[in-house]
């Protein structure tokens, strides 16, 4: 031995850099084809058969009495409402579906970055474990001590507040213009 101790850097997986995707991303032929799929599919099994099923369920509790139709228009404002959410409530309802055929892909920038988005999610190491760059001081002045008790120093010279119950009724100091006596006026009878 030469006086040097041998280090070995352990073998750890290193992340690939995610792709960037922006506006400006132009799809592979692949994806192109993936898109295709995942719109047909998701109109015709998802969007046309909950926009039918929406229309008549409305157009039942139109005729049942339960919602009323408008006087000049009748059940032609709330049917095509009612279609409009079905179609959308089933383009929604596929995204899952069609993020997994992209992930499935290959050779496909935007099928890695999904992955590479789930992996982040489900990692131990994600978003909530990381301090973010501004929790660093309250008082917006670096500080040089680091100990725990000039942590707690600083805690006890802060206010506490404590959170405020949200209440959606009026208390006594909410102004309202009603009286608890009786309005003095004419009498009519």
């Amino acid at each position: 031995m030469n006086g040097r101790a041998d280090f070995q850097e352990p073998k750890a997986e290193v992340p690939r850099p995610i792709p960037y995707i922006g506006a400006d991303y132009i799809p592979t032929e692949e994806e192109r084809r993936v898109f295709a799929e995942c719109n047909d599919e998701s109109f015709w099994f998802r969007s046309v058969p909950l926009a039918a099923t929406s229309m008549l369920i409305t157009q039942g509790l139109i005729s049942k009495g339960i919602l009323s139709s408008h006087p000049k228009y009748g059940s032609i404002p709330k049917l095509i409402f009612a279609c409009i959410m079905g179609y959308f409530a089933g383009k929604l309802s596929y995204v899952k579906t069609c993020q997994e055929k992209f992930k499935n892909l290959e050779n496909s920038p935007l099928g890695e970055a999904l992955r590479s988005g789930q992996a982040r999610r489900s990692s131990p190491t994600g978003h909530y474990s990381r301090k973010s760059k501004y929790d660093s001081n309250v008082s917006g002045q670096s500080s040089l001590v680091t100990s725990p008790a000039a942590d707690n120093v600083e805690r006890e010279m802060l206010p506490r507040y404590e959170p405020v119950p949200f209440s959606a009724s009026m208390n006594e100091s909410t102004p309202t213009g009603i009286t608890d006596h009786i309005a003095q006026g004419r009498n009519f009878s």
